[in-house]
Parts: structure tokens; sequence; C-alpha cells
């Protein structure tokens, strides 16, 4: 809990930013938060897959800290932040190439995909800046140091909500101020973990040049997890393009719940990060009965934190609908799509931290291949709903009761049957 409290925190940096972006946007008008809906997918795709940077540094570092190697764990997490500034930088030029077809592909009316061409163009100069905190989170992750991000993610919030509010209202830039706001503020992150990287290395005599071995490791370890990623972000993706298809209101109510859900997800996922650090900790020093307790309490944290964010979110479906939107529709439709994602809230707690007691462990490889037949069992369930085609608030019944009961229950099968055996508990340093 001392890791995974701090942890909460700055995991839920990174919703509430889109939180933060989706409850004043909204308030512009249902067709920019629906271009807010398209370009928050394709931005969360890109930086989703990215999440390698943190997921394969932290039990890295934690396995060399376990080891006893304190400056060998500081020169891998650099190793990482070298790489998330290089792959950063390269998709600001792929991004400035792909937008408009990227923005085509869900096939939204022009005033919807002009909304989210406006907002990736800004947002694109803050990927680097995005990709360098994911990478600095995990080294420190690594060292069982969660506070330091807490604090660097409250500040980056507050940052955000205030210049979001001075560009969009203030200059009358819109959802283009929005962007700028976000941008500006993860620029700012992005430097304090540049000076705290410095000052640690310096204090344990790591080198601060990029490695080409530590660099390439950290790429072959990532390879898998990015597939896994991929297959998380497929499925998202496929979600958002269903609702496009059902309209305008059924795409900016998704895009809420989703949001919500979201938050939901990294509350949970603190307990995962603290599993991710406690796992490749007792796995470095060869105590693979300690890793087991650490994943037996965490199922229990997982399923009991599930249920009472499911008890939050249920008392507050009915006052949510006016914070994130002026529309009418999609504030009728908001409640009872909150309240089934409520119920399967407990589940998705089971899922994350499982999910993370595997990253830990390195066991990267049958994450990447079970993330695919998840996706492969879950794809035929909205193909159906594309043929049914449901209207109004049944669409979006069925649709979030196939991504929240269909595709998370198919995770929870394929991560429970991994964690009841010892395949996954390999122990040394490595």
């Amino acid at each position: 809990m001392r890791l995974a409290v701090p942890a909460l925190g700055a995991l839920i940096a990174e919703p509430l930013f889109l939180l933060t972006d989706t409850a004043m946007v909204g308030h512009l008008g249902a067709e920019p938060l629906a271009g807010l809906g398209i370009a928050g997918a394709i931005l969360q795709t890109a930086v989703g897959l990215l999440v390698f940077l943190a997921y394969a540094t932290t039990p890295t570092v934690a396995r060399r800290l376990g080891a006893g190697d304190r400056a060998g764990a500081i020169s891998a997490g650099i190793d990482g932040m070298w790489l998330a500034l290089f792959i950063g930088v390269v998709l600001i030029g792929l991004g400035a190439l792909t937008i408009a077809p990227l923005v085509a592909a869900f096939g939204a009316d022009g005033a919807v995909s002009e909304s989210a061409a406006v907002y990736l163009g800004v947002s694109l100069w803050g990927l680097p800046a995005m990709l360098l905190v994911i990478a600095a989170t995990g080294l420190l992750r690594g060292l069982q140091n969660t506070r330091t991000p807490l604090v660097v993610a409250t500040v980056g919030f507050a940052a955000n909500a205030g210049l979001n509010a001075v560009f969009i209202y203030g200059f009358g830039w819109g959802i283009a101020g929005s962007a700028a706001g976000t941008v500006v503020a993860q620029w700012g992150m992005a430097a304090v973990y540049i000076v705290i990287a410095v000052g640690g290395a310096r204090a344990e005599g790591a080198s601060l040049r990029p490695g080409l071995v530590g660099v390439g490791g950290a790429l072959r370890s990532g390879g898998w997890l990015l597939l896994r990623t991929a297959s998380l972000r497929a499925a998202m993706v496929a979600t958002v393009v269903v609702a496009t298809s059902f309209g305008v209101a059924t795409l900016a109510t998704m895009q809420v719940a989703l949001t919500i859900f979201s938050t939901m997800a990294f509350a949970l996922d603190a307990l995962a990060i603290a599993g991710q650090a406690l796992i490749g900790h007792a796995l470095g020093a060869g105590e693979a009965e300690r890793a087991r307790e650490v994943t037996r309490r965490l199922v229990r944290m997982g399923l009991l934190g599930g249920g009472a964010l499911a008890l939050l979110v249920a008392a507050l479906s009915p006052v949510l609908a006016p914070v994130f939107t002026s529309d009418p529709r999609v504030g009728a439709w908001l409640a009872p799509v909150v309240l089934l994602m409520a119920a399967g809230l407990p589940l998705a707690g089971y899922v994350f931290v499982l999910d993370g007691v595997l990253i830990g462990a390195g066991d990267a490889r049958y994450l990447a291949i079970t993330g695919l037949v998840n996706v492969a069992m879950y794809a035929p369930v909205l193909v159906a709903l594309e043929v049914l085609r449901p209207e109004g608030l049944a669409a979006l019944l069925w649709l979030w009761a196939a991504f929240g009961f269909g595709y998370i229950g198919a995770r929870a099968l394929t991560l429970g049957i991994r964690s009841r055996s010892d395949r996954w508990m390999v122990v040394g340093a490595r």
C-alpha cells in the first residue's frame, strides 16, 4: 500500500488530463466533443502502444535493485528515457503525415473530423514529453519510489487545468486551446523528470549517455509488451469505430463513458504498479514465495477496490451529465451506461492486478499472445452489433456490455489461468 497509494495519484493524472479536456470541450458542443473522442482514441493508442517504456523499465530496474545493483538499475532507466525521446521525435514526423487519413478512417462527418484533426495537430508536439514522463516514471517505480511521480503528476494536472481554461475560453482557441494547454503541461513534467534522473545518475556514478546494449534490451523486452498493448488498443479503437457508426450522440456518450472507465482503470492500476515493482524486486532477489504472496494479496485488493469504485460510480451517475455535456441526448443516455459500467468494475480490478503481476515477472510473451486471443474473441461480438444495429440507448448498453463484460471477461479468463501456474515465476537479476 505504501507503493500503491501514491501510484494512484500519479496514474490518475493521465485520465484526469483527458477528463479535463472532455469537460471543457464538452461545453463547446457535441461536434467538438465527438471530435475529441476520435482524437483521444488515436492519441491514447499511440501513447498506449509505447507504455512499454514504463512497463519494461519498471521490472528491469526492480530486478537489478533486488539483486543489489542500484547503479545498473538507474542506467537501465536512463536508457529507457533516451529511447522515449527518440521515439517521440519520430512520431511527430509520422503524425504530421498521417493525421488526415487516421481521422478519415473513423468515418465521422466534416465538423467532427475537423475538430479531431485540429486537436491532433497541436497534441503531436507533446508526444516526446509524454513518452519521457512514461519512461522516467518507470525508472522511479522500479526504484520503489511512487511518491515523486505523485507530486509531479499533481502539479502537472493543476497546470493543465489552468492552462486549458485560459486557452479555450480566455484566448478563444476552442478545441485547439485544450490541446495546447496539455502540451505545455507535459513538457513541464518532462523537464522535472530529466532533472531528477540526472541527479540520481550522478549520485550513483551511472552513465548519462545512451547505451546501445541498454536501449537494445529495452526494445527487445518491450517488443512483446508492444504487441500486448496493441491488442488492448485494437479493442478500444474497434469499440469507438462501432460507436461512430451509430451516430454523433452515441459516439459522444461513449467518449464520456470510456473516459470515466479509463479513470477507474488507472485507479485500479495503482495496485498493478505496486505489483510490478514488488514482483520484480522479489524475483530479482530469488524470493519466489514472496512473489506468490504478493499476488494473492493483489487479487483480493483488486476485487475489493473494484467493488468500492463501483459503488462510487453508481452513486455519482445521476449527476455526471451536466459536468461533461450540454447536449440533451448525451446527458440522458450517460447515467444508464455508467450504471452498467459500475457493475463490471470488480471484474476489471481482478484483470488489472493480474496484468501487473505478469508484467512485473517479465511474462510479456504470454500477455502478447493471449492479448491477440482476447481480441479474436471480442471481434465477433462487435460484428454482431454492426449487423443487428440496435438504436438509441439500447445500442449504447449493448456496446458497453460487449466491452465491459465480453472483452474484459476474456482477459480475466486468460490471466487467471496463467496466474494459477508457476511458469511465470523466473528468479534472477535478468
